[in-house]
């Protein structure tokens, strides 16, 4: 009888975690990590939604499309989070993404229209940020302050690769948004700071942080980190006459088979409750001001005419000339 009662047991148990639906969520590596949003974000979600919330890293921003590409209609993601604006015109065109069918007002800058205004109807945003070169004041005194004076001097830099890490195509549409058709010629002026090209962010900044390149591309806010994480005052964000902007974004599969699930995280994702988890865990500007508001040790956003951003339906173009420069530049 005791056996009986343990199997019984057992089977309803079992019974109850099969009922347990599972939201799967693809985000790049560094959100899933031990310091990154994840841990808190699954925590905070799965408290509301009576669900199970699957965080899948796969590889880096742009690595996220090419893997939602590879397995079309079939893919296990119900959410893709991690996207930014220089893909959301591409990743719409796969047909893969359904709308979210929410209004919202955000507080992310837009240079194209009033602060506020949101009107992709696939993706939604969660964070924002500026690119930007960060250094170690320690050890490099007169960093850099535009393209040109990085061109002309011996400091090391590294890169990320633009075809698998958004903040690598980030710093392909800035130096061609800046430079037009004088862009492969700035590529080639660079080429010979770049120590090397990295697939994602986080291997990028490790090899920084190692010291084996003087500056590495991150954000304006990277510095947050290490004031507030580490009580480092050392790293410092390289002020050019102008930055490009990130947006990042998060999308409903259109395969998904938890469509109302992967809505309420959607609705979730730009709340309080995961807005105020991103500040001091992914170190970027939240979408939507929590009431906490950001900490004090955020730099203070680059001036509205300062900001770069080229129109999601104007990138694909741009991008296929500029990788072919960017390529060319540093192959040779």
């Amino acid at each position: 009888m005791k056996y009986l009662a343990f199997a019984t047991g057992m089977m309803a148990a079992t019974a109850a975690v099969a009922e347990t639906p599972v939201l799967t969520v693809y985000t790049y590596d560094s959100f899933v990590s031990d310091w990154g949003p994840g841990p808190a974000v699954e925590a905070a979600f799965e408290e509301i939604c009576g669900c199970d919330l699957k965080l899948v890293g796969a590889g880096d921003g742009a690595a996220l499309l090419a893997r939602i590409k590879l397995e079309g209609a079939r893919s296990d993601a119900d959410v893709v989070l991690g996207l930014d604006t220089g893909l959301t015109g591409a990743a719409a065109a796969t047909g893969l993404f359904s709308p979210h069918g929410q209004t919202v007002t955000t507080d992310v800058p837009n240079p194209f229209g009033e602060l506020g205004s949101w009107d992709d109807a696939n993706f939604l945003p969660y964070d924002w940020g500026y690119f930007a070169f960060v250094y170690d004041t320690t050890k490099l005194e007169n960093a850099p302050t535009s393209f040109e004076e990085l061109a002309a001097s011996d400091v090391k830099i590294v890169i990320q690769d633009p075809r698998s890490s958004t903040p690598g195509l980030g710093l392909l549409l800035w130096v061609k948004e800046q430079y037009g058709d004088g862009a492969a010629a700035m590529w080639e002026g660079l080429a010979d700071n770049v120590v090397t090209v990295t697939k994602g962010w986080s291997e990028a900044y490790g090899l920084f942080l190692e010291g084996e390149a003087d500056m590495v591309l991150s954000y304006t806010t990277s510095p947050a980190y290490h004031i507030i994480a580490e009580e480092d005052q050392s790293k410092a964000a390289a002020a050019f006459p102008s930055h490009y902007m990130q947006i990042e974004v998060a999308g409903k599969l259109a395969g998904s088979d938890q469509p109302e699930l992967a809505d309420q995280f959607l609705s979730f994702m730009v709340s309080d409750g995961f807005q105020s988890i991103i500040p001091t865990t992914n170190w970027m500007y939240p979408a939507f001001t929590p009431a906490a508001g950001v900490p004090d040790a955020f730099a203070a956003p680059i001036a509205p005419e300062q900001a770069r951003l080229i129109a999601t339906d104007k990138v694909q173009a741009i991008r296929d000339e500029a990788l072919a420069e960017w390529l060319g530049a540093l192959s040779q």
